[in-house]
């Protein structure tokens, strides 16, 4: 296992131009790790249907290249997407899953089965390009670049430290981010996306 931190330390310098989508307690912390905010998609709080968000915005944006961080709670949540994802084929898509074994945002209850489930090969399985997994940093680093030259959907599954909140959800400290509705408006500006 390793740390979320490291991990986008890790993936920000091969980063480019590419959006950014991440969901999670650990993806929170890619928005000290981020150098182009501008191209960071927030869709928090939609816990089993990030994944849907992000692969829509691929399909939608076939130019630009889309890397989501998702959690495996939430992909729980819609195993679905993986056949659906295979389906459509989003050569621009590369889908990074950051497994800790837990439910970390809602106090670290273990995720059922999570030893044994084999997230990589569900992806491979549903049809997806390319297929990884990773368990150790210097292995993730050593890769990352040349996995984001690849042709997607690609999946990339990852063992992370858990990041475990016990504050009541009310109580916890969040550092300020751009709602919804303006991390929207600044995509659209970046991306030249106009809306009728």
């Amino acid at each position: 296992m390793f740390h979320p931190d490291d991990m986008f330390q890790a993936f920000e310098p091969h980063r480019g131009d590419s959006v950014v989508i991440v969901t999670g307690t650990a993806g929170r912390r890619w928005r000290d790790i981020s150098n182009n905010e501008k191209r960071d998609l927030n869709v928090h709080g939609a816990m089993g249907q990030t994944s849907s968000a992000a692969m829509g915005f691929a399909l939608a944006q076939p130019d630009e290249k889309v890397v989501f961080f998702d959690s495996e709670g939430a992909l729980l949540m819609n195993l679905g997407i993986l056949a659906t994802t295979a389906g459509m084929k989003p050569k621009n898509f590369f889908h990074f899953l950051m497994d800790n074994e837990c439910y970390a945002t809602t106090g670290g209850q273990p995720v059922p089965n999570s030893q044994d489930i084999n997230y990589a090969g569900m992806a491979r399985e549903a049809g997806y390009a390319a297929t990884y997994e990773f368990d150790n940093l210097e292995d993730f680093s050593t890769s990352v670049g040349k996995i984001l030259s690849e042709t997607g959907p690609v999946f990339i599954a990852m063992k992370m430290v858990p990041m475990v909140e016990n504050e009541p959800i009310g109580m916890r400290k969040r550092s300020p981010v751009r709602s919804r509705a303006e991390t929207i408006k600044v995509i659209q500006e970046e991306l030249g996306i106009t809306v009728a």
